[in-house]
C-alpha cells in the first residue's frame, strides 16, 4: 500500500500563522490574553487524551468516537470564545466570513462521507448476524449458507465506497485554509484567527485519520507542522507522530481492514472456515466471533452518534452565522432606504 506522506519542506507551507499576533501588533488587553490562553490549554489538554497509552489503541472505533467527541467539545468551544469575545458578526471581516463558510461546507461533506461509511459497514452486521444463527443450528444446509453469508460480507466490506474516495480532495483544499486571513484593526479578531487555527489543525488531522482508516489508504493522513511557541504544539505532534508512525506499520500489512474491531470480526471468520467446510461446527467456538461481532456494531453505532454531533454543531454555526448575516443585511436596508412621501398610495404586488 501507499506510504504516508513525508512532512512538508517548509515549516510553514501555507503561510505563518502567527504573524497576526507579531510584536508589530498592538499588545493584547489582559482579558484577550486570558481567553487566548484559556482556549489554548483547554486545546493541548483535548489533544493530550487522545494520544494511545497503548499502539493497540490506535484506529479502534473506541479511539474514533473518542477522538469525534473531543472535536465537538473543541468546537463548542471556538464558539463560545467567539461569544466571550463580544465579537458580533457585524463586525466580522467578510474575509472571516467567507473563509468560516467555505470551511464548514467542506467539513460537513465530511462528515457525509463518514457517516455514509459507518452505516455501509453497519449493513454487514445483517450478514453476520445471519451466518451466525446458520451456524449454531451445524446442520450441513445451513452451514452452506452460513458461508454464503460470510463471503458476501467480506466482499461487502472489501468493496469502496465513493463518498471516502473523495475525502482526499477534500482534505486537501482544507489544508489549503491553514494560512490565517490578514487581521487589521481588530485585537478580538486576531485571537479569534489565532484559535481557529488551532482548530482547524485538529480537524484536519483527526479527519485525515478517519479518511485513511474507511479507505485504506495512507494517501489520506496528513503529516502537519505546527510552531512550538504554541501551547498546544507538543501535545499535537505527539498524537501526530505516534498515530502516523502506527498507521504507516498497519498499512504495510496485508489485512481485510485496518480497523482493529473490524479486523477481529474478519480474524474469527477465517478460523470458523476450516470447521465449516467440514461439515461440523461446535457452537462454543461461535463466542469469540459473536463478541467481536457485538463489539464492532455498538462501536460503529457510537462514532456515528458523534459525527452525526458535529455535523449539527457545524450546521448551527453556519445557521446562525447566516441568520445574523441576513439580519444586518435586513438593518442596513431599513436604515438607508428612502421614506414614503406622505399621502401617496404604494401598490402591493
Amino acid at each position: 500500500m501507499a506510504r504516508p506522506q513525508d512532512p512538508p519542506r517548509g515549516f510553514f507551507p501555507f503561510g505563518n500563522p502567527f504573524k497576526n499576533l507579531s510584536s508589530k501588533n498592538p499588545v493584547l488587553s489582559s482579558k484577550l490574553l486570558s481567553l487566548l490562553n484559556n482556549f489554548e490549554g483547554n486545546l493541548a489538554t483535548s489533544i493530550s487524551k487522545l494520544v494511545p497509552k497503548e499502539k493497540s489503541e490506535i484506529l479502534t472505533v473506541s479511539w474514533m468516537k473518542q477522538a469525534m467527541e473531543s472535536l465537538c467539545q473543541t468546537h463548542n468551544g471556538i464558539k463560545t470564545l467567539i461569544t466571550d469575545l463580544g465579537l458580533p458578526v457585524s463586525d466580522w471581516e467578510d474575509k472571516w466570513v467567507d473563509v468560516y463558510l467555505d470551511i464548514s461546507v467542506k467539513l460537513l461533506d465530511l462528515c457525509n462521507a463518514f457517516s455514509s461509511e459507518l452505516s455501509r459497514l453497519n449493513q454487514g452486521h445483517l450478514l453476520l448476524q445471519f451466518a451466525l444463527h446458520n451456524l449454531e443450528t451445524n446442520s450441513p444446509q445451513n452451514l452452506s449458507k452460513a458461508q454464503s453469508s460470510l463471503d458476501s460480507w467480506k466482499q461487502h466490506i472489501a468493496s469502496k465506497n465513493p463518498r471516502i474516495e473523495n475525502c482526499r480532495a477534500i482534505l486537501s483544499s482544507l489544508v489549503q485554509t491553514l494560512n490565517l486571513p490578514k487581521v487589521k484593526n481588530s485585537a478580538e479578531g486576531k485571537v479569534l484567527m489565532r484559535a481557529l487555527y488551532g482548530v482547524k489543525v485538529k480537524t484536519l488531522y483527526i479527519s485525515g485519520v478517519f479518511a485513511a482508516a474507511f479507505s485504506g489508504s495512507s494517501q489520506n493522513l496528513f503529516y502537519l507542522p505546527v510552531a512550538n511557541e504554541l501551547p498546544w504544539a507538543q501535545s499535537f505532534m505527539e498524537m501526530q507522530n505516534t498515530i502516523n508512525a502506527e498507521i504507516k506499520y498497519i498499512f504495510l500489512s496485508d489485512g481485510l481492514t485496518v480497523l482493529k474491531e473490524l479486523e477481529a470480526v474478519d480474524s474469527g471468520v477465517k478460523k470458523l472456515y476450516p470447521a465449516i467446510q467440514q461439515g461440523s461446527v461446535d457452537p462454543l467456538s461461535l463466542q469469540p466471533l459473536k463478541d467481536s461481532v457485538t463489539e464492532l456494531s455498538n462501536g460503529l453505532d457510537l462514532v456515528s452518534k458523534e459525527v452525526d454531533c458535529f455535523f449539527k454543531i457545524l450546521l448551527s454555526g453556519r445557521d446562525t452565522l447566516l441568520e445574523n448575516l441576513r439580519s444586518i443585511g435586513a438593518s442596513t436596508v431599513l436604515t438607508t432606504s428612502p421614506k414614503k412621501s406622505p399621502g401617496k398610495n404604494h401598490k402591493g404586488f
